[in-house]
């Protein structure tokens, strides 16, 4: 009888012990450790589908160690990266500025070998050495517009967590984690700095620096007072949405006004070097006398001059800043 007893006994103490250990494995378990650090620490939980956003500055300016330490004395390069991280553009400035030289090049040789001269093909060449920059600005713009396109959605995306009851920061966690692209990895950047230890203030300052929309400015502002002193930031943020869907409406009524000035400037800019790269291809001779005499030469220098200030002109005619 005494060895039944403890033969349960033991039976008994043993599925105590397995159920005890079964018990602490799912209370150590990793979803289990992470869902409770988020729960104090009160952060809402980005998608675990989402590519990790790199905090680190990259501070390369070319990946030649001897052009790193030259573009590094001067203060254009500097801004050049600052728009290269704008425009979302995994380049260096030593990139961009070699393959602008190397176009440059290039398109003078080109035109070197049919007109024989140097001064000129020098100075129509400069368009190509232009090009890659202007690609990056071009880049750069159409990256802001998109952001300004989507930040309205975005805002009421913020408006809607705030007044569901979520504090400042779960609702900029938020954007992070639903907002479209571009705003989605600008804000996540930002969320990740403050919940790094980043102070809120020098978080939304970088935000700014990274993206310098007027948009930006209010919501940054807003965002700063509200933390500082209080307020309704749901209805600020309400109210710059609405604005700025008012300001989206009236540009594309002025664009639809201005069309036809846009389009009297971009045809009276290309037709002088359409009509001549046609009559260059139709008789070679014709137009070799404007690149080998000096009156010629002169000529053209004016002519591009002219050219390039009147397009200037209309497009200060036509662009109005809404």
């Amino acid at each position: 009888m005494l060895l039944i007893l403890l033969v349960v006994f033991l039976a008994v103490f043993a599925s105590f012990m397995l159920m005890m250990a079964a018990a602490r494995g799912r209370l150590t378990s990793p979803e289990t450790i992470r869902a409770t650090l988020d729960s104090v620490l009160s952060k809402t939980p980005l998608p675990a589908s989402e590519s990790v956003v790199d905090l680190r500055k990259n501070v390369a300016l070319s990946a030649i160690p001897f052009m790193d330490r030259l573009l590094s004395r001067i203060r254009a390069s500097t801004e050049l990266r600052r728009t290269l991280e704008q425009a979302d553009l995994r380049w260096t400035p030593g990139r961009v500025i070699f393959t602008g030289v190397a176009a440059w090049l290039g398109t003078v040789y080109a035109i070197q070998l049919n007109t024989g001269t140097l001064a000129l093909p020098a100075l129509l060449s400069l368009p190509a050495a232009a090009a890659p920059f202007l690609y990056v600005l071009k880049k750069r713009q159409r990256r802001f517009n998109q952001f300004q396109e989507k930040l309205p959605d975005a805002i009421d995306l913020m408006v809607s967590a705030l007044r569901a009851g979520n504090s400042t920061m779960g609702a900029l966690g938020i954007m992070a984690a639903d907002a479209p692209e571009p705003i989605r990895r600008e804000f996540r950047i930002c969320f990740d700095e403050q919940s790094y230890g980043v102070d809120l203030r020098a978080a939304m300052l970088n935000l700014v620096n990274r993206v310098p929309l007027p948009d930006v400015r209010i919501i940054t502002i807003a965002i700063l007072i509200q933390k500082e002193s209080g307020g309704n930031l749901a209805e600020v943020l309400e109210k710059t949405a609405n604005v700025i869907r008012d300001r989206f409406r009236l540009r594309d009524q002025v664009r639809v006004h201005s069309a036809q000035g846009r389009l009297t400037g971009w045809i009276l800019s290309i037709m002088p070097s359409a009509l001549a790269a046609l009559l260059f291809l139709i008789d070679p001779k014709y137009m070799t006398v404007l690149f080998t005499r000096p009156v010629g030469q002169k000529l053209i220098a004016i002519g591009a001059i002219m050219n390039v200030l009147g397009l200037l002109v209309i497009r200060k005619i036509i662009r109005i800043k809404v």
